[in-house]
């Protein structure tokens, strides 16, 4: 693979993909025949700089070139992905993918982002119809995982695997639906709640923003982490779902919804739910909006990363098949890289740089990966014994923002016995923002008291002690706070 995608349509979509492609590593073409698509490319590619590498602990891969290019047979030559995200009407869509096809190698996955068309539609009378699918992904597509994948008996396991591969290779959730359906699983459901909140607000029952509330205030939440049909088991207790679906099934039966009816869009009723959105949210421009869509979103993946759950087990699946072994290798002859990072966007305070607790983080972070190192890793805490830290000392020497690459280098200063004692320096490029010193004390997690590691343990820890005491001692070790 030559790890090359091309992107037909650069709108919001197709700037998305375009944007994880190339934060993930990809060489990226893009075709739009828009003047305006350079304009918005950019746009969306500053969004995504900030916001996706702040979802990983560990740094992306260097970021791949992206490319407009002048003609949809340019933009496909030799492409290992292409996505097709041209407007949703299926003559276009029959027109480009038959230009696709009469440009691209035979091998290369055709993904379309169509929201509604099956599979099955998308392949009448395609060149080789088993090359398309349908890659439903949803915006923002640099940050949300999902992607709908769906095919058609025309497509080979091959293919299949193929394409979901990619898919989580770039730190995608690849759903593959059993089976084609018109506007697949996602936006059937999301149309569900859209036709019933127009209802709601035809017949003057709730206001744009009251229907919003009652969706971020509730379920809302649940929904981002469990998802409907967990959710509703909890609500079971202990008798479980089948005591839930028994207990609702009544009520299925009233008419509480208007969802087997469409309200009549007439002009007097789109002019009232865009007048009062707009006075809902419009002291925030669109880009404005957008950042704060991305911080948010942001904060709580992460806060799922740190459970392991949901999109949060995405996110670390995808961080450690970026980060491999962690490159730690003897024979130790300089600082260990214990840190490659960006700065995300929720560490961020309201003076624009990094919170200060948040140093504290990274090169507790920084610690973990040492002890790892050496062996103190998840089998030998199960067992019994760890390090707890007994002191620490930060010294804060530079800013940095959100987006900004911090890397974390560390000196073992000590190693003997129950003590460890570490040296961290946080630098962006070769700028040293921070240094970090600890001294840690080797317990038994039965006693909670000091006691000698493992024999393991402590000749890895040794022999980088060893190797570290011959280096220069950077500036700032022993030092108290307030005294150069």
């Amino acid at each position: 693979m030559t790890n090359t995608v091309a992107v037909i349509g650069g709108g919001v979509i197709g700037g998305g993909w375009a944007a994880r492609f190339a934060l993930m590593g990809w060489s990226v073409r893009v075709y739009d025949p828009d003047p305006e698509a350079a304009g918005r490319l950019s746009g969306v590619m500053n969004n995504a700089r900030l916001a996706l590498p702040g979802l990983s602990d560990v740094a992306l891969p260097d970021e791949g070139a992206v490319v407009l290019c002048a003609s949809v047979a340019e933009a496909v030559a030799g492409a290992d992905w292409i996505q097709e995200s041209v407007p949703e009407r299926l003559k276009i869509k029959h027109r480009v993918l038959a230009e696709i096809q009469g440009a691209c190698p035979g091998g290369a996955i055709i993904g379309s982002s169509t929201s509604g068309f099956k599979p099955s539609q998308l392949q009448q009378g395609a060149l080789r119809p088993g090359q398309i699918m349908v890659a439903h992904p949803f915006n923002p597509v640099y940050l949300l995982p999902l992607c709908e994948l769906v095919t058609t008996e025309a497509s080979s396991a091959d293919q299949v695997a193929r394409a979901c591969d990619t898919l989580s290779g770039i730190g995608m959730f690849p759903l593959h639906l059993r089976g084609q359906i018109d506007a697949h699983i996602a936006d059937r459901l999301l149309e569900a709640v859209w036709r019933e909140a127009l209802w709601m607000f035809r017949d003057s029952i709730a206001t744009t923003g009251e229907i919003d509330e009652a969706i971020r205030m509730g379920f809302g939440l649940c929904w981002a982490q469990m998802g409907l049909f967990e959710t509703c088991r909890i609500a079971g207790r202990a008798a479980g779902m089948r005591h839930f679906t028994e207990q609702s099934g009544p009520c299925l039966q009233r008419p509480w919804t208007g969802l087997t009816d469409v309200p009549d869009l007439s002009e007097a009723l789109i002019d009232a739910v865009a007048g009062q959105s707009d006075a809902q949210s419009g002291m925030h421009t669109i880009d404005a909006l957008e950042r704060i869509r991305d911080t948010n979103l942001v904060a709580m993946m992460r806060g799922l990363k740190a459970q392991n759950w949901g999109a949060g087990a995405v996110l670390r699946a995808q961080d450690a098949r970026i980060a491999g072994d962690g490159g730690f290798h003897p024979p130790y002859a300089a600082a260990i890289v214990t840190g490659d990072r960006a700065v995300p966007l929720d560490w961020v305070d309201y003076n624009g740089h990094m919170n200060e607790a948040r140093y504290l983080q990274a090169f507790g972070d920084a610690t973990d990966r040492f002890m790892e190192m050496i062996g103190c890793d998840a089998a030998h805490i199960a067992a019994g014994g760890s390090y707890f830290t007994a002191e620490t000392h930060i010294r804060h020497i530079d800013e940095a923002k959100a987006g900004a690459r911090i890397r974390v280098e560390t000196l073992c200063l000590l190693g003997k016995g129950a003590k460890m004692h570490l040296f961290h320096q946080m630098f962006c490029g070769e700028r040293l923002l921070a240094t970090g010193e600890l001294f840690l004390l080797h317990v038994s997690l039965d006693t909670r008291r000091p006691c000698a590691p493992s024999a393991a343990i402590a000749d890895a820890l040794g022999t980088i002690a060893r190797a570290h005491g011959g280096l220069p001692r950077p500036g700032g070790v022993g030092r108290a706070a307030g005294r150069k």
